[in-house]
């Protein structure tokens, strides 16, 4: 076990010294890639220093690289060898932290890390949530919790309300949870990319005089696209005004408030009903790690307790907290390790700090952009990211993330706004430099004149 684990520790200590020097990452071969592991599992087993080998070989090269310091694609994944070493630990003795009787000390640390968040997002002292999955799983959860409290689970006729940011997590959920596609409004965003106010209005009316009945807004803290936050205090009253739940996905930008940028951008968060962040993402923990609050702590449980037979031990002391009680998962993993251990390890300065640069490095992405003929940008640099495009075909665009792909310096990605093919840089990962950028858009602009 030793000699095995040292050389794994080997391999993910070199990961993270060395991978600013390395490519971003690949993309496989389907037809190679596939062929390589449609085997039958071997009957007598085989040495696991070749097995590791072989994903040195085949495995780890083929994948992209999301917590490179040049993997500005989609929302990247920049984690910390901390948080690495604690998912190790959290595995290795296989904490079970479903229920207070299984695991007490796992359940006492993510308690008292979900009342602090609740604290940094201004909730009151009744709060509570839960670490799930990732924001698809928290967004479920948040929205299960909406319905239990306000349609006693009773959907027909109830109508949901978001933009056309919104993540597509958001309109899974509300699928899986009973919703008609005809029951959600995904409302045109601005020219701001936000949700605006008297389309919102104008919606519920719309629906209330039709009989229908309007139970849920969800703004975004932080769209994947633009990095958009919707006018949070504005909803907020609107909300209470209607009667209806409100639901802020902030599972990319809401920990961003740990910063003083962040606690500016982001008022009127405190007023939400319920809230999505993702550790995993602006906080710098290694996948998975989602996390879920809502302001009243006991709809939660009451939307998802169930108690069988079978944990009549596990419901003896009043005072206990069984997670299990506040989510889908009854068998959940120590995801709260992770966190703990590396807020404590680097502490709150460091992460603050961390945030505020990925601010910083987007703002240097677009002046770089801005300086060079046939860029224009999109969508001004917010909440470390910034879209833009070179000239006026979609097709350049792909072109261009194509190109980024085969030179393996750096990865952005494309997405759509108002109709138009945009590149998008994400720079959320402390570990990219100045120099990174002014590269990345170099190279950008170089294949861009080429193309």
């Amino acid at each position: 076990m030793r000699q095995f684990g040292y050389r794994v520790v080997d391999l993910l200590a070199d990961h993270f010294a060395h991978m600013a020097r390395r490519p971003v990452g690949a993309k496989a071969n389907p037809a190679r890639i596939l062929s390589l592991f449609d085997l039958e599992p071997s009957e007598n087993g085989r040495d696991p220093r070749e097995l590791l080998a072989q994903l040195e070989r085949e495995v780890l090269p083929n994948n992209l690289h999301v917590d490179h310091p040049r993997f500005f694609a989609f929302v990247p994944g920049p984690n910390n060898f901390i948080s690495t070493m604690a998912d190790a630990l959290a595995a290795g003795f296989n904490v079970f932290n479903g229920t207070w009787f299984g695991g007490s000390a796992a359940a006492a640390m993510e308690l008292g890390l979900i009342r602090w968040f609740c604290h940094i997002c201004g909730f009151p002292s009744k709060s509570g949530g839960l670490f799930v999955s990732g924001g698809s799983m928290a967004n479920l959860t948040a929205l299960v919790a909406a319905r239990h409290a306000l349609l006693r689970d009773r959907v027909d006729g109830a109508t949901v309300y978001l933009s056309d940011q919104t993540h597509s997590s958001v309109e899974r959920a509300l699928r899986v949870i009973g919703f008609a596609p005809d029951q959600i409004r995904k409302l045109a965003s601005d020219e701001k990319f936000k949700l605006p106010l008297d389309t919102l209005r104008g919606a519920i009316a719309k629906d209330r005089q039709n009989g229908l009945r309007p139970f849920c807004v969800v703004a975004n803290a932080g769209t994947t696209n633009t990095g958009a936050i919707d006018p949070m205090i504005d909803l907020a009253e609107l909300a209470a005004a209607e009667k209806l739940w409100l639901h802020v996905d902030g599972a990319f930008g809401a920990a961003a408030i740990l910063s003083e940028r962040g606690r500016a951008l982001l008022r009127g968060l405190e007023r939400a009903d319920s809230v999505t962040l993702d550790p995993h993402k602006w906080l710098f923990q290694s996948f998975e790690c989602g996390c879920v609050l809502v302001r009243d702590a006991p709809l939660l449980k009451s939307a998802f307790q169930i108690i069988p037979d079978y944990l009549r031990d596990v419901y003896r002391g009043i005072e206990e907290v069984n997670f299990c009680d506040y989510g889908v998962q009854l068998t959940r993993s120590f995801r709260a390790l992770k966190v703990w251990l590396s807020l404590q390890t680097f502490g709150l300065t460091a992460f603050r700090e961390a945030i505020t640069r990925g601010f910083e490095l987007a703002e240097l992405a677009e002046r770089e952009l801005r300086a060079r003929h046939g860029w224009e940008i999109l969508s001004p640099a917010q909440l470390a990211t910034v879209c833009f495009r070179f000239g006026s075909d979609d097709e350049v665009q792909t072109q261009l993330v194509d190109a980024m792909m085969n030179d393996g310096y750096a990865l952005l990605t494309s997405t759509t706004l108002k109709g138009a093919a945009s590149l998008r840089l994400c720079t959320i990962n402390p570990r990219t430099t100045g120099e990174d950028i002014v590269e990345t858009v170099k190279r950008l602009d170089r294949f861009a004149r080429q193309l």
